[in-house]
């Protein structure tokens, strides 16, 4: 094997342009490392072998003073085994073997997760190949900059196995020189394969300096975390409210906004009989970058002052969404996805919901409260939490996307499909959620999308799910606003402008557990929309996976399983369409018991919901208490000079979180454009905790997070409590610190052609 290896690289070296050539000495004499002239002369140094010293003490302490002098070093396979006592040898390669790995090659799936480095950009995103599979002692991640990842659910890794976060390739700039490290390479075949050369090329490339690379972008230290916001004073939210959501100005500034809740040391008004209840301020706060300030930009008068206390008490509405007009700069237009409190009716406890445009004067720094243009409103009750939505996002042909709640209560279906159709005030349903997300007549549980005008109303793109138009037998009808429906609770969306690719994450129901009588347990879920359609609450959740209806007048009792591509909206609350567009799968759901449950399917297609059948198709993941919070797709700038950004490597990447930071998701994914559209489970995810951190201290309640002008991640962590704010709600800023690729432009070896 040691044979083929070496003929393999001299293959590779007189391969490719002239200015990337190489010429290769192969020895096995290792008295080459205590020649300091002689060793001098090579860009690169390769082990093919491992097991032992295989290096008395001069002769590593040359290879030390070789790679101090800035020489490359490329470890394959059994190179890991090498000088098993040198820690800093370890350090060299990254990773030791640990005992009791497979003993013979299995095929795998290798996850090609670096999309930029040259010894993987040009291989699949998912690279499926044999090879005999190394365990670490100590996992490397956040250590070295991992390049590839093998996925162990697609082979068997024995004892010792690391997990879903299985590092196989890496790299990082070491003692002066620049370190790769594959563990692949451990069979003689694959030498052979094309796909494992040019892994090997690349390497090459950049350990010999013939190119850059950058081998720092997920090396957890080369970041830094900020925040940016004091505590407020005392009964006063002058620096941040009830953290809800937040976007990025041209200019650097982040305007955020606080929902409704008060400093926890002020009365809230629960009862009905008082005019004043619910009433609370959504604020809008401005973070100036060039002053380190914050002003207190705006406040409305909202219903959304309430929490705590049981069902029928709390309430999710208030300021719940923020975007700026992709004109900012010139007509300082923010639209705010808002509840009036002016606008509830306490008798039928129903109120308004709406979006509005108002303009930020530049003089003063506030927002004119008088120039308010309201462009969509519609109603929605407010006898019973929860689930209001209230993401916005703009695409790059200037379209809105809003996103709105089920606007249903969280109990009276056990947890699980939210589709009971007996409780109501005063008529209007309030735990059946095919009133609302299964209604093609209603814009809650949607992701609208309308086209603001400048006179302040607004007009429908073409591509919506409906027309408007649409009648069926008695007298159904549709709302041309909706893009998206099927949706329960959608807080945060996302447009990636490079592709106008919509992303959306919302919250799933209760229930701890699938249940064979009434299906899967709570999916949290998150979705990349490339076209307008059903995403299948409160019929189905996650990959298709139905629900079970519910009889009258017991709906105790249960009826038949829905039918996901061919849904009906059979409610007696429904006043749109009965026949639904069929239901298309989501990208990644989870749920207590972990990512992406699926489940054997009987001839109808309907899952056994036995958890001990359960396959968890995304393993990275798990939930317990769990609230999905969509983030941004990293777009690069090469252009900007900032010393903030975050490298080329996030480019494209996907940012999912969850609220809270135990079991639950705050990870980067990659997905295949291919297959995304319909329901493609991610083809490569890494996490960000240490990057974003977690628990007390750091970010623990994310709330909402996007990617500013300079580059750097901006952060809302709602804080320790439920609607209010506290001492821990915050904007935080993270930033990169690892400087750009290596070697520096000036140590490239300058070949002629």
């Amino acid at each position: 094997m040691v044979n083929a290896g070496i003929a393999a690289i001299e293959d590779i070296g007189l391969s490719g342009p002239a200015d990337q050539r190489f010429a290769v000495t192969a020895t096995g004499d290792a008295s080459v490392f205590t020649n300091e002239k002689r060793l001098g002369r090579f860009h690169a140094v390769v082990f093919l072998t491992g097991g032992g010293d295989v290096l008395d003490p001069e002769q590593e302490a040359g290879l030390e003073a070789y790679m101090e002098a800035g020489g490359g070093f490329l470890g394959v396979h059994d190179a890991a085994r090498a000088e098993p006592y040198s820690d800093w040898f370890t350090g060299l390669v990254g990773a030791r073997p640990a005992a009791g790995g497979p003993a013979t090659a299995q095929r795998a799936t290798v996850e090609v997760g670096d999309r930029r480095h040259p010894a993987t950009k040009d291989l699949p995103a998912q690279w499926k190949r044999p090879d005999k599979w190394l365990n670490w002692q100590v996992n490397p991640s956040g250590d070295v900059h991992t390049v590839a990842r093998v996925r162990e659910s697609t082979y068997q890794p024995g004892s010792g196995a690391n997990g879903w976060d299985h590092p196989i390739s890496w790299c990082r700039d070491y003692d002066g020189g620049r370190s790769f490290y594959t563990g692949m390479g451990g069979t003689a075949s694959s030498w052979d394969e094309a796909d494992f050369r040019t892994h090997l090329r690349g390497a090459l490339l950049w350990t010999t300096r013939l190119v850059q690379a950058d081998c720092k972008a997920t090396i957890t230290g080369n970041y830094q975390a900020e925040r940016l916001t004091r505590a407020n004073q005392p009964g006063r939210n002058d620096q941040i409210g009830e953290p809800h959501g937040l976007v990025t100005a041209p200019d650097g500034r982040v305007l955020y906004i606080g929902r409704g809740g008060t400093d926890s040391s002020l009365p809230v008004v629960t009862d009905w009989n008082d005019p004043d209840v619910g009433k609370g301020k959504g604020e809008i706060h401005v973070y100036d970058p060039r002053t380190k300030q914050v002003t207190l930009a705006g406040e409305l008068t909202v219903f959304g002052n309430k929490g705590g206390g049981e069902e029928l008490v709390k309430v999710e509405e208030g300021l719940l969404g923020i975007e700026i007009d992709p004109r900012f700069t010139t007509n300082g237009w923010v639209y705010l996805h808002y509840t009036p409190h002016s606008e509830i009716d306490r008798g039928t406890r129903l109120a308004e919901r709406r979006v509005s445009r108002f303009t930020l004067d530049p003089a003063t720094g506030k927002l004119d409260l008088s120039s308010e243009k309201v462009l969509l409103k519609w109603p929605v009750q407010i006898h019973s939490c929860c689930h209001a939505g209230g993401g916005l996002a703009w695409d790059s042909d200037d379209n809105l996307y809003i996103a709105t709640g089920d606007n249903n209560s969280s109990g009276f279906s056990d947890g699980y499909s939210g589709n009971n159709p007996e409780p109501n005030f005063k008529g209007v349903s309030f735990a059946d959620a095919r009133r609302t997300a299964g209604n093609t007549n209603n814009l809650n549980g949607k992701i609208l999308r309308i086209h603001p005008e400048a006179d302040g109303t607004y007009t429908l793109p073409e591509g919506n799910l409906f027309t408007g138009e649409e009648t069926a037998e008695g007298g159904g009808r549709t709302r041309g606003e909706i893009y998206v429906m099927g949706v329960r609770n959608p807080a945060r969306i996302s447009v990636d402008k490079a592709t106008d690719t919509l992303y959306a994450g919302w919250v799933g129901p209760d229930a701890g557990a699938p249940s064979p009588t009434w299906g899967p347990a709570k999916y949290d879920t998150f979705a990349v929309i490339t076209e307008a359609g059903n995403r299948g609450w409160p019929y189905c959740m996650g990959n298709k996976q139905p629900y079970r209806d519910r009889n009258l007048p017991d709906p105790s009792k249960p009826l038949g399983w829905y039918d996901c591509d061919h849904p009906r909206n059979e409610s007696p609350n429904n006043d749109g369409l009965v026949e639904l567009p069929p239901v298309t799968g989501n990208n990644i759901w989870y749920s207590p018991q972990g990512g992406g449950p699926d489940f054997p399917r009987d001839a109808n297609g309907v899952p056994s919901y036995q958890e001990d059948e359960a396959v968890h198709r995304l393993p990275w993941l798990k939930g317990g208490g769990q609230a999905a919070m969509n983030g941004p797709v990293y777009r690069y700038d090469a252009a900007s000079t900032s010393t903030a950004k975050w490298p080329e490597y996030w480019d494209g990447k996907w940012f999912v979180g969850d609220f809270y930071d135990t079991d639950q998701p705050r990870n980067a994914v990659l997905m295949d454009p291919k297959t995304q559209g319909d329901g493609g489970l991610p083809v490569h995810s890494e996490s960000l905790k240490e990057i974003v951190p977690v628990g007390n201290d750091g970010i623990k309640n994310l709330m909402g997070w996007t990617f500013g002008p300079d580059g750097a991640l901006y952060v809302l962590d709602y804080g320790r409590g439920f609607f209010t704010s506290d001492d821990r709600s915050a904007l935080w800023r993270v930033t990169y610190t690892g400087g750009g690729p290596t070697p520096a432009a000036g140590q490239l070896v300058r070949r002629t052609r």
